[in-house]
């Protein structure tokens, strides 16, 4: 997911060129944002840095600022491009690509909080279908990272908050299997069963055992002790739930 999530956001550099053609530039600063580009596009992001801080001693371009902080964070440069960014807002703050790059600066900083807040703005400004389905696959991971966090934290309640915001965005397998471990910690055994249902149902990204565990444990919690054996069973087939599997069927005989 997060290489997918990465690609969203080059995608997003891809429409911000366009504007190139669609607005004036002075032609010596455009002259030097496109070779700036163009070595971005070759990987020397320290070179295209130093082009786009030229045109920008001759124009304060939303443009360059915007692939000046791209170029930042593809070299690893968090902070700076963060500034870059705001920057570029500054200038326009209409553009909504500044918002999801920004997003995806805070998500690569961990700060996942702030990655949400600024998805949301596109998703709101935006009127392109295909890139507010590609936000909203952000957002889900996003949130389910928000969620897991408050998991950490043992904060159940902010927990089902988050995961519930991820799978409104998106039917997202790991927002799910999360769901389904807070539910069985909070004693909600049909929800739990729910949760790992949906987690099986859109499988992409995780195995099937942690689905199954919670189930069982859920089973067990109605004390449909059968069934819960029947999960537990299917559990221990995955390496990552069957030492946990095999306690709780131990416990059953």
């Amino acid at each position: 997911m997060r290489r997918s999530f990465i690609a969203y956001c080059l995608l997003l550099i891809l429409s911000a060129l366009s504007y190139s053609f669609a607005q004036e530039m002075s032609s010596e600063a455009a002259r030097l944002y496109n070779e700036g580009n163009k070595l971005a596009k070759a990987g020397e992001y320290t070179n295209a840095i130093v082009k786009y801080d030229s045109a920008l001693n001759i124009e304060k371009d939303f443009r360059i600022y915007y692939q000046k902080g791209a170029a930042y964070r593809k070299a690893g440069n968090l902070d700076s491009a963060k500034t870059a960014i705001e920057e570029s807002i500054k200038l326009k703050p209409d553009f909504e690509g500044s918002y999801n790059a920004l997003g995806s600066v805070y998500f690569s900083m961990k700060n996942y909080q702030e990655a949400a807040v600024n998805f949301e703005k596109v998703l709101q400004m935006s009127t392109d279908t295909t890139l507010k389905s590609s936000i909203k696959e952000n957002l889900a991971v996003a949130y389910t990272m928000l969620g897991n966090e408050a998991i950490n934290n043992k904060n159940n309640t902010k927990a089902v908050e988050h995961l519930q915001k991820a799978v409104e965005n998106k039917n997202y397998d790991k927002a799910y299997l999360l769901l389904a471990k807070v539910y069985s910690e909070l004693g909600d055994f049909d929800k739990t069963l729910a949760a790992s249902d949906s987690a099986l149902k859109f499988k992409s990204t995780i195995s099937e055992g942690g689905p199954y565990y919670y189930m069982g444990l859920a089973y067990k919690g109605k004390a449909d002790l059968k069934k819960a054996k029947e999960m537990f069973n299917k559990a221990k087939g995955d390496a990552a739930y069957k030492k946990a599997a095999e306690y709780e069927l131990s416990i059953l005989k």
